[in-house]
């Protein structure tokens, strides 16, 4: 049999950047898969971002504000993003929603520059969700408008609120239930889910620092990546494989 001929690299890097527009669907539709079959329980899910450092150098703010460009290595669509862990990083942010439980899998992804703020977001990634009662998030996500987004969606948002002077009712019901027990075991499910989840992402396949430059590029490959790891886990999960092949899958 004849094999056509390969598309050649101009091709490639053009629907490589227009997969991005379709590939934030996919992964939604793959989450929606996996609830709908039951390999996973979406009542309590996690939610959380992760900065990414960008290809090449980095484009400090004095030269940005002047639209200089000291180097051709830099990757002028990256922004400088701030995390506790990493503190300031040129790059780009991933932000996930994954299940809890004994399978733990993406449920949705978004992908933005590193200065986009965790709650510009989570709209997004919660609009696909199904049969969820509680998305537990860290302190960024303490946003009254995404509580009231939350419950409007049929869930609670869990998060650490902090206790002030004179602090309103709604906050200390918000308080109360972060500190109840119950409240303590949604949350502690993030240690267990979605933070190793992403850090096991961009090890598995080399995201961090991202490989490719530009905004479309970086995105493609990083939904890309978030995508075929819900294969794998679908696969794995079928064929009764343990999760810790997936690197084994990859020949790495």
């Amino acid at each position: 049999m004849r094999i056509g001929k390969a598309p050649d690299r101009i091709t490639f890097d053009r629907r490589f950047k227009a997969d991005s527009l379709n590939l934030k669907s996919s992964v939604n539709a793959m989450g929606g898969l996996l609830i709908s079959e039951g390999l996973i329980d979406p009542y309590i899910v996690s939610v959380d971002s992760s900065l990414l450092k960008a290809r090449g150098g980095v484009w400090h703010k004095n030269s940005m504000s002047r639209n200089l460009v000291p180097h051709h290595s830099i990757d002028v669509d990256a922004r400088w993003g701030y995390s506790r862990t990493k503190k300031w990083l040129f790059g780009y942010k991933i932000h996930i929603v994954c299940s809890t439980g004994s399978l733990i899998a993406p449920l949705s992804a978004f992908f933005t520059t590193a200065n986009v703020q965790d709650n510009q977001m989570y709209g997004e990634l919660i609009s696909s969700l199904l049969g969820t009662r509680y998305v537990n998030s860290d302190e960024g996500y303490d946003d009254h408008p995404l509580y009231k987004l939350s419950r409007q969606r049929g869930f609670e948002l869990v998060c650490p609120v902090a206790r002030r002077e004179n602090t309103p009712p709604e906050r200390l019901y918000l308080i109360h239930f972060y500190e109840s027990e119950l409240g303590r075991l949604i949350y502690s499910w993030r240690s267990k889910s979605v933070e190793p989840l992403i850090e096991h992402i961009k090890d598995v396949f080399g995201i961090d620092p991202l490989p490719v430059r530009g905004f479309h590029n970086a995105e493609s490959i990083t939904l890309l990546s978030v995508l075929l790891y819900q294969v794998m886990v679908y696969y794995n999960h079928l064929n009764k494989r343990p999760l810790r092949a997936l690197k084994h899958m990859l020949g790495n």
